[in-house]
């Protein structure tokens, strides 16, 4: 059978102050009224029956989660800490064959917006059929650039398969000006961006993860082999923090491009894709002002303001300024942030900051 899992673990830090831990980015319902989980789980709506999709998240963010979706507490795989991308798959996967050997899987992130959702639905179910007609493949969704950014990782086509398949020659880190540049001018049957979404065979991806990260691999099976029993806390609080923290790109999609024992292949999605990682990003979802001010607030008022980002979580507050110029204005009932737009990427190091000083009070 079909089944999907969705990653929901990230901290969002670059979206402080409003991502906090307790409640990171991809549960504030701040697109339209819905988070990023919700729509993400509702893009898998004709695709897979609720029963067979699951969610890998932070243990304690259990009950939000599940009370969100409505879902059962068994769809529901609860990291006791973050130890990165390939643990989460490798451990959701594992769990997943035992309960159907044969299964196929699609992975999906909770941190995207893609429209529309009817091409996104037909390349998924494509990448389906190429996995269960190609046991040994590793499936990926490209997406087209439309800009050369430096922050996406890229993915070099090889032979090309059919209109939208490729087989995966590399897999690029995020590469500087000149890089992008230069990947973005090759064209998209040259180059594409990696959207972390993926398709393969369960046992497909057991196999590459024995091979190529054996340590990661014992760990998880003795976690999967423990999760139907009395003893699945236990053990999962034991070994999944000592697991080697990497992502499935590094451990798995990287060295499983090289290996002729597998096929890496890209599918393109054709869809606008935003990954909401940052406030310049988010703010593509905002209502825009005569003076190009990105808006997520219920009162806001200004004189000779503008290209600014304005967020705020209370519908009472008023956000008010004068002569302000590309900057991020964000306010929340404990935190204000102000900062340029040209250090949004700095947030991250300031919640380290923040950490430091003053602990998990605002964090």
């Amino acid at each position: 059978m079909e089944y999907a899992m969705i990653m929901a673990g990230g901290s969002g830090t670059r979206l402080w102050p409003m991502s906090r831990v307790n409640k990171p980015k991809q549960l504030i319902p701040f697109i339209n009224g819905k988070s990023l989980l919700q729509l993400a789980w509702e893009r898998l709506n004709d695709l897979f029956p609720p029963e067979n999709r699951f969610i890998c998240a932070n243990n304690q963010h259990a009950d939000i989660i599940c009370s969100t979706l409505n879902i059962p507490k068994k769809q529901f795989i609860g990291e006791p800490v973050g130890r990165d991308t390939v643990n989460a798959i490798g451990l959701t996967t594992a769990i997943i064959s035992k309960i159907d050997p044969t299964a196929t899987i699609a992975v999906f992130t909770a941190d995207h917006i893609i429209e529309p959702i009817k091409p996104f639905q037909e390349t998924v179910a494509m990448a389906l059929n190429y996995a269960k007609q190609n046991p040994s493949a590793l499936v990926t969704f490209g997406i087209v650039p439309t800009a050369p950014l430096t922050g996406y990782g890229y993915i070099q086509l090889g032979k090309q398969i059919n209109h939208k398949t490729f087989i995966v020659e590399h897999f690029k880190e995020k590469p500087n000006k000149d890089l992008a540049q230069s990947y973005f001018d090759a064209g998209p049957t040259k180059y594409l961006w990696n959207s972390g979404m993926f398709v393969w065979q369960a046992q497909t991806l057991l196999d590459c993860l024995k091979r190529y990260a054996n340590t990661n691999y014992q760990g998880i099976t003795q976690i999967a082999n423990a999760w139907f029993s009395d003893a699945k806390d236990k053990i999962l609080n034991q070994i999944f923090p000592t697991l080697p923290k990497t992502s499935v790109d590094y451990a798995i999609m990287e060295p499983a491009s090289k290996d002729p024992n597998v096929q890496v292949a890209t599918i393109t999605l054709d869809v606008s894709w935003l990954d909401v990682g940052s406030w310049p990003a988010f703010a593509k979802t905002c209502t825009t002002d005569g003076q190009n001010n990105s808006v997520y607030s219920n009162l806001f008022e200004s004189l000779n303001t503008k290209n600014c980002i304005i967020v705020s979580d209370s519908q009472d507050h008023l956000i008010a300024t004068i002569g302000c110029e590309n900057l991020i204005i964000i306010h929340t009932s404990d935190a204000t942030l102000v900062c340029s737009k040209n250090d949004a990427e700095s947030i991250k190091e300031l919640t380290k900051v923040l950490a430091q000083k003053f602990g998990h009070k605002f964090i």
